[in-house]
């Protein structure tokens, strides 16, 4: 089995900066890529960001793109978010996700972490 533990939520000020964690422990994952997803007050979970097993590929959603960055750690099996410039609209559950199946129809991410809160003051 897999577990996906975070770490790093909180709350800031809007322009201010977290870093999310995120380490898998478990069976030994083989090429995965990782992911968060983030889900706001009163809407449906989105993907926020994603990265490759090797870092070559990387995802973000258009109202992130430039203000977070997602890089990963393979030795330590362990997958960042660096948010800065946070705004009220960023303000979710942050979930982290992996899968090792992905292929060009897309991920179907079947592992999860616990979730943390980030939250974002005017």
């Amino acid at each position: 089995q897999v577990q996906l533990v975070e770490s790093g939520g909180g709350t800031v000020q809007a322009g201010g900066s977290l870093r999310l964690s995120c380490a898998a422990s478990g069976r030994t994952l083989i090429k995965n890529a990782m992911g968060y997803f983030r889900r706001p007050p009163g809407k449906d979970r989105e993907l926020v960001a994603a990265i490759s097993w090797s870092s070559d590929y990387t995802f973000y959603r258009p109202s992130v793109k430039g203000r977070f960055t997602i890089s990963r750690d393979n030795a330590k099996n362990t997958v960042y978010l660096q948010m800065n410039d946070l705004k009220p609209e960023d303000t979710a559950v942050y979930y982290c996700s992996t899968d090792e199946y992905c292929s060009g129809y897309g991920c179907t991410w079947p592992y999860w972490g616990q979730g943390t809160q980030v939250t974002v003051s005017s």
